[in-house]
């Protein structure tokens, strides 16, 4: 049965897709051509450009969090530990 369904299926869309095939015709009715350009060369400038950025950096700090012991009875103890933490700083607006 679930093969007899996936030939049907597959017989459907090869005859859509013939459909579409036929049922679009596209006829050229003007050769394309690339623009005529001249060049002359000149001295040219790049842009410039001031920036204000912010900058990222990384920071440590210390938090006691719960962790369980070494012993068998999984009882839980607090441990301070290192965790990283993100500090940002905007660009200074000098309009201000």
């Amino acid at each position: 049965m679930k093969t007899g369904l996936t030939v049907a299926g597959i017989v459907v869309v090869a005859l859509v897709a013939g459909a579409a095939i036929y049922m679009v015709d596209i006829d050229q009715t003007e050769e394309a051509s690339l623009p005529e350009v001249n060049v002359s060369v000149e001295e040219g400038n790049m842009p410039e450009f001031d920036a204000e950025v912010g900058s990222v950096g990384l920071t440590e700090e210390e938090v006691t969090v719960e962790t369980p012991d070494v012993d068998v009875d999984v009882s839980m103890e607090e441990s301070t530990v290192t965790v990283p933490g993100i500090e940002v700083t905007p660009p200074e607006d000098e309009n201000n």
